[in-house]
């Protein structure tokens, strides 16, 4: 498998607390920023696609990561989530917002042999 895109994205969820919330936001701000037309354009099937979904989180076990793989709309979805974003804690009125990032990589089998290098 050879990765094809890799896009980044944030997401957040400001007065919820949702880990999940904000993994989902950070994955569709990814998403966003990408069209895979090569699929269109060369006659790949996006059911060949593997989709690897990186989550990073202060709180890591917060995260249903079913609920972040079902955001992504082809493909085949693995989801890992890892310690780091940012959580913004306000003491005063005892609460935090939740700040996640996400990468999301789309992988292909392709046989190098069928490319020609100009």
């Amino acid at each position: 498998m050879k990765r094809i895109i890799l896009e980044m994205g944030t997401g957040n969820d400001l007065y919820g607390e949702d880990y999940t919330k904000a993994a989902c936001r950070a994955v569709d701000d990814a998403l966003h920023h990408s069209s895979l037309i090569l699929f269109r354009s060369l006659g790949f099937d996006h059911a060949d696609m593997d989709v690897r979904v990186t989550i990073a989180v202060q709180d890591p076990e917060k995260v249903d990561q079913t609920i972040v793989a079902a955001k992504l709309p082809r493909g085949n979805a693995a989801v890992q989530v890892v310690k780091g974003g940012l959580d913004v804690v306000d003491d005063v009125h005892n609460a935090k917002s939740v700040i996640a990032t996400a990468a999301v990589e789309a992988y292909l089998d392709i046989d190098p042999k069928d490319w020609v290098s100009a």
